[in-house]
């Protein structure tokens, strides 16, 4: 509760739930004082010229109640987390309750994932069980990035064909989940020059891949594309070390045409993809690579029958 806001939001909330359960004591006492404010024991409240409102008592078993709901309210804070930063004199925590069932599930687990460890990536990829577990992994790790068909969208990369920005091995793979990975396109326009310099080289990328172009702005480009052969390479074939992508085909990750390329090159992209390591045991992420790299294989993400 300290790291909400600072420290006077927890000295606020253990403040108000203490003074709470004090009011609420205080109002039973008032209430159980209360004394008959006419002689025929009624408040002297009239409605419809015959209804009157009593004035008896609490029962005595709703008393009760209100009195062992306060205690326990008072037990609980006393257990449990409650006072804005206190822990309780159990020490229980949500995050603790947490870690404890991934625990328990991995320990349940562990017989299930120690049966692939001598497979290959090829085996795990054609194992049905393991091909189950891995499209489960992925649904509930990857899917909302990527897709449920891994097929991915706009800024998130497609899974199923051959074009990867860091290596489609399964080695690389596995450092991709792993370790995640953080692409960068920096903010280019002004090292390649004008916003026609910016145009010519928009229309000299695309050139590239044999889409539809201006010829002439294409030509003009190629000198000013030297800037982002650094990364792209000579040829714009990427580099997969650095995570920039081939601009040789016709896959575009971030849109298509002049628009898109040169949107890219005047404001750049920054992309991530998060670690999974801390989430993920080994044995998961193993599965679960031999499921993505079998996706785009010709054969290897076909579970044997």
């Amino acid at each position: 509760m300290s790291d909400f806001f600072s420290s006077g939001w927890s000295l606020f909330i253990a403040v108000a739930t203490i003074g709470g359960l004090v009011a609420c004591g205080i109002l039973l006492i008032i209430a159980s004082r209360r004394q008959v404010m006419a002689s025929d024991n009624t408040t002297g409240h009239v409605w419809d010229e015959d209804l009157r409102e009593l004035n008896n008592p609490l029962p005595a078993w709703w008393m009760g109640l209100f009195v062992l709901t306060i205690v326990f309210a008072g037990i609980y804070l006393a257990l449990y987390p409650g006072l804005g930063s206190e822990a309780g004199k159990l020490g229980w925590t949500s995050v603790g309750e947490h870690d404890k069932e991934i625990a328990q599930a991995r320990a349940s687990m562990a017989p299930v994932y120690a049966a692939f460890a001598s497979q290959t990536p090829e085996q795990l990829a054609r194992d049905p069980k393991a091909h189950a577990i891995g499209e489960r992994l992925f649904a509930n790790n990857c899917a909302q990035c990527h897709g449920a068909d891994a097929k991915g969208s706009k800024g998130f990369p497609n899974l199923t064909d051959d074009d990867w920005l860091w290596g489609g091995s399964f080695d690389t793979i596995v450092e991709s989940i792993t370790k995640g990975r953080e692409g960068n396109m920096p903010v280019m326009a002004a090292a390649v020059g004008s916003s026609e310099d910016v145009r010519n080289v928009a229309h000299y990328v695309l050139s590239l891949s044999g889409s539809p172009h201006n010829s002439l702005y294409a030509q003009l480009g190629k000198e000013k594309f030297v800037v982002c052969a650094a990364c792209h390479g000579p040829q714009g074939k990427g580099n997969q070390a650095l995570g920039a992508p081939n601009l040789t085909d016709k896959i575009w990750l971030h849109g298509w045409g002049e628009e898109a390329i040169t949107a890219m090159v005047n404001n750049g992209k920054h992309n991530v993809m998060p670690a999974h390591g801390e989430r993920l045991t080994p044995e998961q992420i193993r599965v679960l690579a031999a499921y993505v790299w079998g996706l785009s294989q010709p054969q290897g993400g076909a579970a044997a029958p």
